[in-house]
């Protein structure tokens, strides 16, 4: 999993660094995201998944590697979440 956020998106609503605390912080100024770990560890994706689909700005994107299929270009299959919405890569 690869984490991304858009800080020009962000609201500072502070939902992310609430649910996953270990990969979302605030900054001190505005209150907008801060990345703390772009790939988190495996037991820490639930927690950023929540973060993801709570965000009321959609900022945060997720990139899910797919581990058994391979796409028409020899990579492999993602998905990408941002917000609540789904959609295959």
């Amino acid at each position: 999993m690869d984490v991304h956020v858009d800080r020009h998106r962000c609201l500072g609503a502070g939902m992310c660094a609430l649910t996953a605390p270990a990969v979302f912080d605030q900054d001190e100024d505005e209150g907008l995201v801060v990345l703390l770990d772009p790939s988190p560890a495996e037991d820490r994706r639930p927690a950023v998944r929540v973060a993801a689909g709570v965000c009321p700005a959609a900022a945060i994107s997720l990139i899910e590697q797919g581990s058994s299929s391979a796409s028409p270009e020899g990579g492999a299959e993602g998905r990408v979440v941002r917000g609540s919405s789904v959609r295959e890569s």
